[in-house]
């Protein structure tokens, strides 16, 4: 499955890793479900071949609650242990060398560096390039990469993979849930994976100040019925107020984009690095080419940016580039 392209970089990407001693693999920066579930299903299927690995992702090292199930966690290399300089490095759902962080020098020093990914906006910013718009998580990516080598799934890569799968599909309710989703999901199933404790923990838990900072946000959305356009934010006072950490903040654009009356759902949260901006489209509208515009980057119905200014002004700019395509 995949494009021609995609299917000629993986038996690339397959042979450079057969032939590797050691690998080093990185994620992006505040990873998610699909980076973090890809990056340790590799790590777990390499040690299951004998064959050396890291696995890391930068600054800060620390994965959202949601997260702490993941087998391997445990086994991450720090990003200041990560080999500066590695023969072969492969990152996991990462479009540009940007979101590496404080990692990018070491996949610029790589003699080769393998770039497994599924956005549309990837930069092809390695020496192969499996990049499939088509696949509905890296995690697929992954797989296909695994069936390529001819390594059996062990149950911990499977716990991995599935977390990807669920999360970037939406708990197979996006547009990218396919034939080829539920087939993969029934092949990992069959690894008899603690299903409901992982959607709980992934999709439904949340401590109680959680729920009180998403009250406040949710009285403040703003919603524009004539571009269909709903929108709320973050501020650094209310995660201070209520103690909540940004990760903790991650499910609320899925509660916005509920919104019967908007096609295009937006949070806005205030970091130390500028303003970050989630997009999400419920009809056939591109928020990925309206995220490109402002340096970001995802998928059609999914996709981000960061920017400087306040939160009203990069709102503001949002709704013009929303407006400018109506």
């Amino acid at each position: 499955m995949g494009s021609p392209g995609a299917v000629a970089e993986l038996e690339r990407a397959a042979g450079a890793i057969a032939r590797a001693p050691s690998v080093a693999l990185a994620c992006h920066e505040g990873p998610d479900g699909d980076a973090l579930g890809s990056l340790l299903a590799l790590h777990h299927l390499c040690r299951s071949q004998g064959k050396d690995s890291v696995a890391s992702w930068p600054e800060p090292f620390e994965v959202a609650s949601h997260y702490t199930f993941l087998p391997g966690l445990d086994s991450a290399t720090k990003p200041e242990d990560f080999p500066a300089a590695p023969e072969l490095m492969v990152t996991f759902d990462c479009g540009s060398l940007g979101r590496l962080a404080g990692l990018a020098g070491a996949a610029r020093a790589a003699t080769e560096l393998v770039v497994l990914d599924h956005h549309a906006s990837n930069e092809h910013y390695g020496t192969i390039n499996v990049v499939d718009p088509k696949a509905a998580a890296t995690a697929v990516v992954v797989r296909r990469l695994a069936a390529q080598l001819g390594w059996p799934l062990t149950r911990d890569a499977a716990v991995c993979l599935y977390t990807g799968l669920v999360t970037d599909t939406g708990r197979f309710q996006y547009s990218n849930t396919t034939a080829e989703v539920f087939g993969l999901a029934e092949e990992l199933a069959g690894f008899d994976l603690p299903i409901a404790g992982m959607s709980r923990q992934l999709f439904e838990e949340h401590r109680f100040a959680y729920l009180q900072l998403m009250a406040s946000c949710l009285a403040r959305a703003e919603l524009d019925r004539d571009l269909r356009f709903v929108a709320t934010w973050v501020t650094a006072e209310d995660l201070e107020r209520y103690q909540v950490g940004l990760d903790e903040t991650e499910g609320l654009i899925d509660l916005v984009r509920r919104a019967a009356e908007a096609d295009v759902a937006c949070v806005l949260k205030e970091t130390q690095a500028g303003i970050r901006v989630s997009l999400r489209a419920v009809a056939d509208i591109d928020v990925g080419s309206i995220a490109q515009g402002f340096g970001g980057g995802g998928h059609r119905f999914a996709s981000g940016f960061t920017s400087v200014g306040t939160v009203p002004e990069v709102l503001a700019r949002v709704r013009a580039a929303l407006a400018a395509r109506a």
